[in-house]
């Protein structure tokens, strides 16, 4: 009798693996289509899923006197995360494109307050104000007012590696740059597909000697639409596969009912 349980157990452990695995499947497939919608997008940074296993630690009372070391078994665990990792710099020949060559993020005032992205598609608005593409007015460092440029004049504006800009030799004042340790990083909440929230997390002033502002530049996604539809083939592969096993599990467990069924 205790064989039969045993048995029985394990068919359904292997049903509850199949079916957590083509969960996590479908979560994966999830992330990859966000990463193809967004992949256009400068400085975008991709959402990544990994996969640990954890002891269920299921056991039923009338198999207590059973060996619970055989009866332990691993179900797959679903994380998510950002992958920071940068992206590949391009030049654009416009000169309110900037982009950040190492760790760190452009502060920008948005709706509810600080938030912070990597895109550097700015542009001037109409009052002079220099803002993101959504209309965002970029931050100064140490939380001065907004940079504005004159628009009746001539001279280019011009930003250099430390973040300062300049019109014609003319100060302007100098852009929020910050970075967040390791630790903090993977605390911090994407708000859409280019922007983050620090989530109470103090930023750290970006080091000069790994990070540089380059003007005309725009930092591309860290992923492609050519690198995801290989992911989604692979996760596919990785649906079907599974779907395979519950229904072989699944025949077999039936089988076993039907003879236990016509034991006398």
């Amino acid at each position: 009798m205790a064989y039969k349980l045993l048995c029985d157990w394990g068919m359904n452990v292997s049903l509850y693996q199949a079916a957590a695995a083509l969960e996590g499947s479908m979560q994966r497939q999830e992330v990859i289509a966000e990463n193809l919608a967004a992949a256009s997008i400068p400085g975008f940074k991709r959402n990544r899923v990994g996969f640990s296993s954890v002891n269920a630690e299921m056991f039923n009372k009338a198999l207590d006197q059973a060996n619970k070391s055989e009866l332990r078994f691993m179900l797959p665990r679903v994380t998510g995360y950002i992958d920071f990792q940068q992206g590949t710099l391009m030049p654009t020949g416009d000169n309110k494109n900037v982009s950040i060559d190492g760790p760190g993020f452009f502060g920008v005032n948005g709706p509810n307050g600080a938030v912070f992205t990597r895109d550097g598609s700015f542009h001037i608005a109409s009052d002079g104000t220099l803002v993101t593409k959504e209309g965002y007015p970029l931050r100064q460092a140490g939380g001065a007012a907004n940079i504005v440029i004159n628009t009746n004049d001539s001279n280019p504006v011009t930003i250099d590696r430390d973040g300062n800009v300049s019109q014609g030799g003319t100060p302007l004042g100098q852009l929020e740059l910050v970075q967040f340790s390791s630790d903090d990083l993977k605390n911090l909440k994407r708000l859409n597909a280019g922007y983050y929230s620090s989530e109470g997390v103090t930023p750290l002033p970006i080091n000069s000697e790994e990070t540089r502002v380059a003007q005309g530049f725009l930092e591309g996604s860290n992923t492609t639409p050519t690198h995801e539809m290989g992911e989604l083939m692979s996760t596919l592969r990785h649906f079907e596969a599974n779907q395979k096993i519950m229904k072989i599990q699944d025949e077999t467990l039936g089988k076993m009912i039907q003879q236990l069924g016509n034991t006398q």
